[in-house]
């Protein structure tokens, strides 16, 4: 946002944004003390007097327009008063009981809520982003409206990024797709969702954001014109049934566009659905009308029906979403009730009811019985597997299962029986010992799908096995699994994890006696709240801490210990050089959470020699260094575009590469090739063969290999087929 000096005075702007605020407020909350609110707005511009933010402007800029954004979300008057005051405890000189004399508890716990935690020592960066998300979290459990402040403070944040520096830019917009957005997903707030991720991918690519929105600047009157004649015919079709409808339509959000690009490897010529059409009625029964209308419209595609009315999302949302044809355009339809649709504006605050600053309806607190779950299942977990647990029990996409008895249970994308278990009860998971999925006996580390009926089969002398933690999704059902070994094994822990201490400690070179004096034991168990050594062990052992942890704690330990005996301060805390992360099981040098795809011309995989190169609009472009695209490219200059990459050490993904068969035609030729790939045993994901006029044979197929020696592997075992005459890449 830029408010030039000349044309406008800034306490003027701030004053009828500060009465936007009251307006907006007052659609929803007519009987609004207005006098209230006046004051929290004077005593915020009154704490923020003299401060301004990184643009030059006034800092009460931003509580204002936070509140703003809090009014249109459909949240009370408290919840408005809180997000004007929300920087004070952390930014001036006011504290939490000045707030609470002022304008009572409620407004002061909320403000607290949001408030980071700045003003305590935290040993690394995920312990401080895992303790500021447990506060918010706790807050959150008693008081949903914290975290809808917060998703407020960081939209606004968002839309004014251009003034925060490269780095910042980028930690926070990574921080908002993968926090932000999808804990907006989860209220149900999907407006606000969609704008994080579009503010977030305009800082992490510019580029590619920039081609997106100038093609669609460019298309836009081919959009307005194919959606115009979209609803006038469904328009038509519903008045003639007599069913009244509002339609609305849109071309899709611009990270769901990205995303499509990237996932499907396309350009934006090439995505076809980026349209949705929405038809708002005024029954559950017109919505299942409207559905036979559109399916008797246009050709529906098979598969791409999902009714969220008879089975809503976890955050609430209903509606039947289908993808039709119309003119040869895929397009999808969202169809809802008029109280579907204000839940899908505002998600959790649709039926919002407080009384005395207290939730009041019973509805919302079952709602947000996730919340209570993952902090309980969560008490025991170090900072890194505590902000894993919430991406992943938050925000995956979920399958949504049965019990025998028709219960549904949601689960996180990938989720296996284990899991289900767990979901259901503590004992049902602890006497486990098998399970059927629509009737069949299947392995236990079989990935659900959506629509599948679960029955648990249970022993009474069953227990679990360690091994079930390597293989279940959520976090609940390995926390119950670590609480059931720290409650039944803590002997077996206490030797498993004395076992692990000392071998890693052996590898670090530090010497047992050394962490065992009496000035670097006690201070380094109290640090990780143990009163005893064995205690530390039996977490180890169950896996509530990590090796890694513990003695990174004990060397820190020894160091303060020894710059205190030499009479030396202790230094400021170097910055440990940052480990880059592998994307796809690349590393791109000096390069942290790029985007990275790979090249169609020579499909890589670990093994080969690679080079990366800049694309325009789409990340990092991984080609194999022999490739003649790259060769050509080097030789037309641009030599700034291009990275060092390498491979990663440890590479779980799996690679597709294709392979061109040239042999002589003859009979059970085919037959024997896909003996020798069934031989192989490695995915083929595609088979194309044709005869030449010289009587030669090509095939052409797509395989998904581990790596260079797999497919070394089952080139040599192609070649051996009698007939081959060669097996080439690509």
């Amino acid at each position: 946002m830029t408010l030039p000096d000349e044309i406008f005075d800034y306490e003027e702007y701030v004053e009828r944004r500060y009465q936007c605020v009251v307006e907006r407020l007052l659609q929803s909350y007519p009987s609004l003390d207005k006098e209230k609110l006046r004051e929290a707005f004077d005593f915020a511009c009154l704490a923020h007097g003299g401060q301004t933010r990184k643009s030059g402007e006034p800092y009460i800029i931003h509580p204002v327009e936070t509140a703003l954004i809090v009014a249109g979300m459909n949240l009370d008057a408290d919840s408005v008063a809180a997000s004007l005051l929300h920087d004070t405890i952390e930014d001036t000189g006011y504290t939490y009981n000045d707030i609470k004399n002022r304008f009572g508890a409620a407004v002061a716990d909320m403000v607290e809520g949001v408030t980071k935690l700045t003003r305590t020592d935290f040993s690394s960066k995920e312990e401080q982003q895992s303790e500021n998300l447990r506060k918010m979290f706790l807050a959150m459990a008693r008081d949903i409206r914290v975290m809808m402040i917060k998703i407020a403070d960081r939209l606004h944040n968002m839309r004014t990024s251009e003034y925060w520096n490269e780095k910042k830019r980028r930690e926070k917009s990574l921080e908002t797709m993968e926090l932000y957005a999808p804990i907006a997903h989860r209220l149900g707030i999907q407006g606000i969702k969609w704008e994080l991720e579009d503010l977030s991918i305009k800082n992490l690519d510019p580029v590619a954001y920039k081609k997106i929105t100038d093609e669609l600047e460019q298309n836009h009157a081919q959009h307005t014109d194919f959606l115009s004649r979209i609803k006038g015919g469904i328009s038509q079709r519903l008045e003639d049934a007599g069913i009244l409808a509002s339609i609305e339509g849109r071309v899709k959000h611009i990270y769901s566009i990205f995303r499509k690009m990237y996932t499907q490897h396309k350009e934006l010529d090439e995505i076809y659905d980026l349209y949705a059409v929405r038809v708002i009625v005024s029954s559950v029964p017109d919505c299942y009308n409207v559905l036979g209308f559109i399916h008797d419209m246009f050709k529906p595609s098979p598969g791409r029906f999902k009714d969220y009315i008879s089975t809503p999302k976890p955050n609430m949302y209903q509606s039947l979403h289908t993808t039709v044809m119309g003119g040869g355009v895929p397009f999808e339809v969202q169809i809802r009730t008029w109280e579907m649709h204000r839940t899908a504006e505002f998600g959790i605050a649709a039926h919002w009811q407080y009384k005395e600053g207290e939730a009041g309806d019973d509805d919302l607190n079952r709602r947000l019985e996730w919340v209570r779950s993952l902090l309980e299942t969560q008490q025991d977990t170090d900072p890194e597997e505590f902000i894993k647990a919430v991406k992943v029990d938050m925000f995956a996409d979920q399958v949504y299962v049965f019990t025998p008895k028709g219960a549904v249970i949601n689960l996180p994308l990938g989720a296996n029986p284990i899991d289900f278990a767990y979901a259901i009860h503590s004992a049902v998971g602890n006497r486990m010992s098998g399970a059927k999925v629509n009737g069949k006996l299947i392995s236990l580390d079989t990935h659900l799908q959506s629509g599948d009926i679960v029955e648990i089969l249970t022993q009474n002398n069953n227990c679990p096995s360690r091994d079930w933690l390597k293989m279940v999704k959520t976090s609940e059902a390995r926390n119950k699994i670590k609480q059931w070994f720290k409650r039944e094994r803590y002997d077996e822990n206490v030797a498993q994890g004395k076992t692990d201490f000392e071998r890693e400690l052996k590898r670090t070179g530090i010497a047992m006696q050394t962490i065992l004096q009496d000035d670097v034991l006690p201070p380094a168990l109290k640090h990780m709240s143990f009163t005893s050594i064995s205690d530390m062990y039996a977490a180890i052992g169950y896996g509530g801490l990590t090796v890694t942890r513990a003695i990174n704690r004990f060397r820190d330990e020894l160091v303060r210990l020894n710059r205190q005996r030499q009479g030396k301060p202790l230094p400021e805390k170097p910055e440990k050089p940052k480990k880059l992360k592998a994307i796809s099981g690349v590393i791109v040098d000096n390069l942290d959470n790029c985007l990275i795809k790979f090249s169609r011309c020579c499909m890589p995989v670990p093994g080969d020699e690679i080079a990366g190169f800049v694309t325009r609009g789409f990340g990092v472009s991984i080609h194999r260094s022999d490739c003649a695209n790259v060769l050509q490219m080097r030789r037309s200059g641009e030599q700034n575009r291009w990275l060092e990459v390498h491979w990663a050490d440890d590479i779980k993904e799996t690679y597709r590469a294709d392979l061109t068969i040239i042999a002589n035609e003859r009979s059970n030729l085919l037959i024997d090739i896909m003996a020798a790939l069934s031989s192989a045993r490695l995915p083929v994901l595609s088979f194309a063969s044709k005869t030449l006029e010289d009587g030669s044979a090509v095939i052409r197929l797509t395989a998904e290999v581990a790596g260079s020696g797999q497919l070394v592997s089952l080139r040599n075992d192609l070649a051996r087929v009698s007939g081959v005459t060669s097996v080439n890449r690509g």
